[in-house]
């Protein structure tokens, strides 16, 4: 049978000698291109698929997370901040026993909402990261995609977020962000109505 007909007939794959072989052989390309715009369109292939590689691999969902959660809690911090009862001026303030210019308490507020952005964009971050890598080296592990996974990587990420308080602590902390994943999956995966 020959191989350079329209037939969806896979020849020869990419390789590369430090790479394993990347999803699996190449298209068979049309007969009329040259061999430069055949070597083109190999060159692109590969391209893609080491980039699909790299976005499906842990490392990256795991870095995704982390600054997505980093920038989320930073969002939220910073919105936040106009809702606060407590005054950083009034403290510093009472602490200096002296009245501040008003650069002084625009330079004391915008430090005041730094910090706190800086806080909770840490923890949203750190808590990102450890659900998203969690679960992706299940799902990897596992080589299925369900709600086992969500829930496993709720458990082991509860757990190590509560480790520090003990092992009581830890296994409740684990209980507590399964079931918070599993209701957040369930709600995602639902059936809508059409």
């Amino acid at each position: 049978m020959d191989t350079n007909q329209a037939s969806p007939i896979y020849a020869q794959g990419i390789t590369h000698p430090l790479l394993p072989p990347l999803g699996g052989p190449n298209p068979v390309l049309p007969p009329e291109l040259t061999p430069e715009e055949k070597t083109a369109v190999l060159t692109q292939l590969r391209w893609t698929r080491y980039s699909q590689i790299g976005m499906e691999s842990c490392a990256f969902k795991t870095l995704a997370s982390g600054t997505i959660g980093f920038g989320l809690g930073a969002f939220i911090s910073l919105m936040s901040a106009s809702l606060q009862y407590e005054d950083p001026i009034l403290r510093q303030q009472s602490a200096a026993g002296q009245a501040l210019s008003s650069g002084q308490k625009t330079l004391e507020v915008f430090k005041e909402m730094g910090r706190g952005m800086w806080r909770s964009g840490k923890g949203f971050g750190k808590v990102g990261a450890l659900y998203a890598g969690s679960e992706c080296v299940i799902e990897s592990y596992r080589a299925r995609n369900d709600m086992t996974n969500a829930v496993a990587a709720g458990f082991v990420s509860g757990a190590i977020l509560a480790a520090s308080s003990g092992p009581k602590a830890a296994f409740g902390g684990g209980l507590a962000f399964a079931a918070f994943s599993a209701a957040i999956d369930m709600f995602m995966r639902r059936e809508t109505k059409e």
